[in-house]
């Protein structure tokens, strides 16, 4: 049996005040498909889809999806079509969602695909159940296609972060862009490199010291009286320089 959505409060947020500040460069621009002209403005609008799905230059310049693309272009899906694919690629769940726990990535996706941060810990919960028992494909259809979703977007707008500007503040709220693709969990699961092999098979040092190889540790005789030689020779000319300027007073 499925478990229906549990319930939550939406808290009072930015996003759902309507403002009356003057537009600048802090409000968001719409990319939609009602007004597009020409081929370079669809370019714009797929660049922008995946930087709000992608959120990162290196996902977006090596793990384009040019089937969905080129469905969109032609008009065999809607933006709302595309942004659902470009969330079930397989990059996306490979880099994204299997990188992060539910938790975190319910707050992710929520951030991306209706533009808003979460409301609380009890709708982070509550999207982490569907996670749990639909799997991603069927939590990203039921986030795409609740109410909230396609009254602010509808079928062919690209999501964006609603209402940055916030009142009595000089600058706007933080992008969400500064929320990394995975969390710290993720990263202390990672395998730590091996420090012996990337030193090398000269290095005798202790494991948390600078790099040193063996002919650092036993220079060659020749070299060792080398720098003895400059070594001299540098204090002597610094001798004969302070006796000339003592002399010349």
């Amino acid at each position: 049996m499925t478990i229906p959505l549990l319930t939550y409060v939406p808290s009072s947020q930015n996003q759902r005040v309507k403002g009356f500040e003057v537009p600048g460069e802090e409000t968001p621009r719409i990319y939609t498909t009602d007004d597009l002209l020409d081929s370079s403005e669809m370019d714009m609008l797929i660049m922008a889809a995946y930087r709000q799905i992608y959120n990162e230059q290196q996902m977006l310049a090596h793990n384009r999806q040019l089937f969905l693309e080129s469905q969109l272009r032609t008009g065999q899906i809607t933006v709302r079509e595309f942004i659902r694919g470009l969330a079930l690629s397989d990059s996306f769940r490979r880099l994204t969602y299997e990188s992060n726990n539910n938790y975190r990535f319910v707050e992710m996706i929520i951030q991306r695909v209706l533009g808003r941060s979460v409301y609380n810990n009890r709708e982070t919960f509550a999207w982490s159940v569907v996670l749990a028992t639909k799997g991603l494909n069927g939590f990203i259809d039921a986030l795409i296609n609740t109410e909230e979703y396609l009254d602010q977007f509808g079928e062919n707008t690209v999501p964006y972060q609603r209402r940055r500007i916030l009142p009595q503040r000089s600058q706007g709220e933080v992008t969400f862009a500064h929320m990394a693709r995975y969390g710290t969990d993720y990263r202390d699961r990672l395998p730590k490199p091996n420090l012996q092999a990337l030193r090398g098979p000269g290095y005798t040092g202790p494991t948390m010291s600078p790099v040193r190889w063996a002919w650092q540790k036993n220079p060659p005789k020749q070299l060792e009286k080398v720098w003895l030689g400059l070594f001299f020779s540098g204090i002597f000319f610094i001798t004969l320089l302070f006796l000339a300027t003592l002399l010349g007073f």
